[in-house]
């Protein structure tokens, strides 16, 4: 598979390739040496990456739904925006990545290194973060919703605004609903009664 001139196979050479908004879906890339590729806005839908170098590579808003990452090496990865939907990133190594932004719902993140990396306002929607490093991490606003953390580290990890469960908006509405029913008829009561004073 040949791509804007560059040989796309497993264990292919490609550090500094220049690679954005190109259409890799599928495509076989494991091992592939990937380090401070521009691969901005491309599409990796499905895309064999396992084991693969990606570091310092600069994959933001890139399309990389049910990739296979196991194993990569993603340290220092921009992958703001990208769309890791159903992911497979299991032991990949994401220390100091920027994932602000990102969809990793429903992502395979067992065991994977996410020390000091930006997840602010990252959808993890039911992703598996059993066992994950997240240490220093920044979690501000990110979406924790019936995410696995089991024996994942979270030692100073700013989690301020994280969302863990679901709000229950229907509930909250009927909530707000009847207390204004209720402020209502206090209202039409307290109206009531001055009419009747006004009257006498």
């Amino acid at each position: 598979m040949i791509v804007n001139g560059y040989e796309l196979k497993p264990g292919a050479n490609l550090k500094g390739a220049y690679l954005s908004y190109a259409d890799l879906r599928d495509a076989i890339l494991e091992g592939a040496n990937l380090k401070d590729a521009v691969l901005w806005g491309a599409s990796l839908r499905r895309a064999n990456l396992e084991g693969a170098n990606l570091e310092d590579a600069n994959l933001e808003g890139a399309d990389l739904f049910c990739s296979n990452l196991k194993g990569a090496n993603l340290k220092g990865a921009i992958l703001e925006g990208a769309i890791l939907e159903s992911a497979n990133l299991k032991g990949a190594d994401l220390e100091g990545a920027n994932l602000s932004g990102a969809d990793l719902r429903g992502a395979i993140l067992k065991g994977a290194n996410l020390k000091d990396a930006d997840l602010e306002g990252v959808d993890l929607w039911g992703a598996n973060l059993r066992c994950a490093n997240l240490k220093d991490a920044n979690l501000e606003g990110a979406n924790l919703e019936d995410a696995y953390l089991k024996d994942a580290d979270l030692r100073d990890t700013n989690v301020s605004n994280t969302i863990l469960e679901k709000k229950d908006d229907d509930k909250d509405l009927r909530i707000r609903v009847k207390e204004l029913e209720e402020e209502n008829k206090k209202l039409k009561a307290t109206l009531k009664e001055s009419s009747g004073h006004l009257n006498n």
